[in-house]
């Protein structure tokens, strides 16, 4: 099977946003991780579970919550009365496949456990370190509208996710189909027919989608002009940047080119980058992370345009 079927399968069982299929399995072939926000209700689990299940190996889902701790994510370590020792029980983040539901319901201790493991594929536990399994593909939800109860992501969390996706409310076809598959129970279900020997390859030919100079410097110009804009703090770092270039050549792949374009990047600028913004107290108010990136993708000029 290839990518290209593989995502079109996905998609009918998941009755949403297809771009959202696209960039999530993007994400995956970039070896990045993916943040999906939106109201509930709106098929974020149900994309994260159907994508999951779409491979083989292992998944496991992490249900965020005030109370839990660490230890409840990467495992800890425990005396063992017939051997004498200490041995240690892994967590459920040691996975293919790790859907973090509701990630803003945990406190910010909780969720710092997670950088280690999003960043450099390891945990430590006891002074020791453990490496996750290869893949490693980590899919967050939270709910961006409701405050009580929940604790903002810390700007260094937000910079482990390569996208933060809105899935989104479904056409009135696709709403009304979900709503007869659920009336009659015929909802279909999404078979396993990618193992990760093949999701390896799929990765390894991603990478090796050419991407011009001339493209790179087009994101660089784009993060640099972030850096200067009147209502960001905090602009794009160069971890950001490559991220980016990552992203494009598996979205490439993905449309079956073996190039990247200037267009891809300015398609996948927004969901790559906006996340990444922290504007100043006077940009919150009178502007959005999502009107700046627009500004500096209307302003900043594309490799044709200056003549490359």
């Amino acid at each position: 099977m290839n990518i290209r079927t593989m995502i079109e399968e996905i998609n009918q069982v998941y009755l949403g946003n297809p771009t959202v299929v696209e960039l999530c399995v993007t994400s995956l072939l970039a070896n990045g991780h993916v943040l999906l926000e939106d109201v509930p209700g709106t098929g974020k689990t149900m994309l994260a579970k159907t994508l999951a299940t779409s491979f083989h190996g292992d998944f496991s889902r992490i249900q965020f919550t005030a109370d839990l701790l660490p230890s409840d994510i990467v495992g800890s370590d425990f005396f063992n009365l017939k051997t004498q020792e200490f041995e240690n029980k892994q967590g459920p983040i040691f996975a293919n496949i790790v859907l973090i539901d509701e990630i803003n319901r945990a406190v910010p201790r909780t969720q710092s456990a997670l950088l280690e493991a999003m960043e450099e594929r390891q945990v430590t536990v006891g002074g020791k370190t453990y490496h996750l399994p290869t893949p490693f593909f980590v899919i967050a939800t939270q709910n961006p509208i409701e405050s009580s109860g929940t604790f903002s992501l810390p700007d260094a969390q937000l910079d482990r996710f390569m996208m933060c996706l809105h899935t989104g409310y479904p056409t009135e076809e696709f709403e009304l189909q979900l709503l007869e598959e659920s009336v009659t129970e015929t909802r279909k279900a999404v078979l396993a027919n990618v193992d990760f020997e093949q999701l390896l390859q799929y990765r390894a030919d991603a990478m090796k989608i050419y991407i011009s100079k001339d493209v790179l410097r087009y994101i660089v110009s784009i993060a640099t002009a972030s850096r200067s804009h009147r209502n960001v703090q905090t602009g794009i770092s160069p971890r950001a940047t490559i991220a980016l270039s990552k992203a494009a050549q598996s979205y490439a792949y993905i449309q079956n080119r073996d190039y990247v374009t200037p267009e891809d990047i300015k398609f996948l600028a927004p969901y790559v980058f906006a996340h990444r913004l922290t504007l100043t107290l006077e940009g919150e108010i009178k502007s959005s992370k999502a009107m700046v990136m627009e500004e500096l993708l209307a302003t900043v000029p594309v490799p044709v345009e200056m003549g490359m």
